[in-house]
């Protein structure tokens, strides 16, 4: 197959994409930007219209130069010039419209707007709606969007809509209800940003493409996994939102459940959206839930970060944070032993930590093996290291493997020997970013990614456990200065398994000796 045929297939339908919140963070920040790198690499079909909706009144021509600042600003490809034909035959495309999600009418004369630009650019009546909004708003803006006539085409009908996806499983079950009075489940897509990073969806090529993992792929040869997602930042701006979220219902009930599926799921039977889907819901069927109060405490652990001194800068507690409440009993950390009960990972813990004002900024997978014996040749002399199998989601994207070594130029001494593959060092920023390839996918019909109703439902009934714990008792939780690693008792849960916390992005393995790829 030629260069031509492969761009050519990769290329999504023509359609027109509707991006509610259009003057939002995230539409600045990520999904003009991803429009922008889908057309810049010939992804993106000719037959296109992008219409910015949002209250804020603007003018087409101030969108489309605030389309234009965004990707100056965010996108991994360069725009410098508005004057550039290549921009102005881009920008062509781009329309807005202000708009009171509450007004049908509103929708109706967005209907029309959308006829006269799929005449103008010849496309069939795709119509991909991106709701970056919030939760409660989506189904007043679906009963609307059925109402106003914009369902009405001859095309396919796409929802995409971003987490959280409500609250708890209650609020969840209300929002799916909406939703499903006007698109079927196989029109929605719900978005985790985490399943379009690079090295999650690895994880699959990486387990069921090499010969030598999936046999050590369950509880006769693993010991333990660690899943951390950690982040510098405190909650910024979103102090409001967050404080009536915490980390656990932010990150805990979506990304980290993810992460634990991908790595814990069965090879499918067909390489088919479905397929792959069914197997992530079966993980999360198995997890083993936390029965009572005492299972949560024994188990799971909440903290939330103090003042704290890094590098110099003297940083604020969660309280003294802007729009959080001071009295606010809200987590920034939680970290968990789960257990998945089915026959591949009986026994096997799987330790979840994710908070903010962190050490470092990272996502990382430790999947560590047992050790070998102590008793036993090597292991009477030599204290071994367990070998580990490291997958680095971001910043760096990359694996790595540790394994037992001789130390060059001695009789005998063993050291750990890490073979390092650096996939940033290699491709850098022109790597794709998540949301190119989600919206590529939604745009081609590919839910792979995506999260289905029964995934988040079960996801939901997992995590409300643990909230339903904690609001029992609502002060028992544990405070850590920004800048560290999170509460004590982190540590004392895996030590009282004999485990620890591998060091992530390297830190700390001064005694590794590093071959990384050129």
């Amino acid at each position: 197959m030629n260069t031509f045929q492969d761009v050519e297939s990769l290329k999504t339908s023509g359609a027109v994409f509707f991006i509610f919140g259009a003057t939002g963070d995230l539409a600045r920040r990520k999904l003009f930007p991803a429009i922008y790198s889908l057309y810049r690499e010939g992804k993106l079909a000719k037959d296109f219209a992008v219409v910015g909706l949002a209250r804020r009144p603007r003018t087409r021509e101030e969108f489309r130069h605030d389309v234009h600042k965004s990707i100056q600003e965010f996108c991994r490809y360069s725009c410098d010039k508005v004057e550039s034909e290549e921009w102005t035959a881009f920008a062509e495309h781009f329309e807005y419209k202000s708009l009171d999600i509450n007004n049908v009418d509103g929708f109706r004369e967005l209907s029309v707007l959308t006829e006269e630009l799929e005449t103008k650019f010849a496309i069939p009546g795709n119509r991909m709606f991106y709701l970056a909004l919030a939760p409660e708003l989506f189904g007043s803006v679906s009963y609307n969007l059925k109402e106003g006539g914009l369902l009405e085409s001859a095309g396919w009908h796409r929802l995409v809509i971003e987490k959280p996806f409500g609250y708890d499983l209650v609020s969840a079950e209300k929002l799916n209800e909406q939703i499903r009075e006007v698109f079927r489940e196989e029109e929605i897509y719900r978005i985790d940003h985490y399943l379009g990073k690079e090295m999650v969806q690895n994880i699959e090529v990486i387990r069921f493409g090499n010969a030598f993992f999936e046999p050590l792929w369950n509880n006769k040869h693993i010991a333990n996994i660690q899943i951390t997602l950690g982040e510098t930042v405190g909650v910024e701006d979103r102090g409001g939102y967050y404080d009536s979220a915490g980390a656990l219902r932010d990150m805990g009930q979506n990304h980290m459940l993810q992460m634990l599926t991908m790595i814990a799921m069965e090879p499918p039977s067909r390489l088919l959206p479905e397929d792959i889907r069914d197997e992530k819901v079966k993980v999360l069927r198995s997890l083993r839930p936390y029965a009572t109060s005492s299972d949560v405490k024994d188990n799971v652990v909440r903290g939330q970060y103090t003042e704290g001194d890094v590098r110099g800068v003297q940083l604020p507690g969660y309280r003294q944070e802007d729009k959080v409440d001071p009295n606010s009993n809200t987590e920034t950390y939680f970290a968990a032993r789960v257990f998945v009960d089915n026959f591949r990972w009986a026994g096997v813990p799987f330790y979840i930590r994710t908070g903010k004002r962190l050490p470092v900024k990272t996502t990382e997978i430790v999947v560590e093996f047992k050790s070998m014996p102590n008793n036993v040749y090597l292991g009477q002399k030599y204290k071994l290291e367990p070998n580990l199998l490291v997958i680095r989601v971001n910043p760096m994207e990359g694996i790595y493997i540790k394994i037992n070594a001789k130390k060059p130029g001695t009789d005998s001494e063993i050291e750990p020997l890490a073979m390092d593959f650096c996939q940033s060092c290699m491709i850098g920023i022109n790597s794709p970013e998540a949301y190119e390839r989600l919206i590529h996918d939604a745009a081609k019909g590919d839910s792979t990614y995506f999260t289905r109703w029964d995934e988040v439902a079960t996801a939901w009934s997992f995590v409300d456990r643990i909230a339903a714990a904690w609001a029992k008792q609502p002060g028992d939780i544990e405070s850590y200065p920004a800048g560290s690693w999170g509460p004590k008792a982190t540590e004392d849960l895996l030590a009282k398994d004999g485990y620890f916390w591998w060091p992530v992005n390297g830190q700390d393995e001064d005694n590794v000796v590093w071959i990384k790829n050129n």
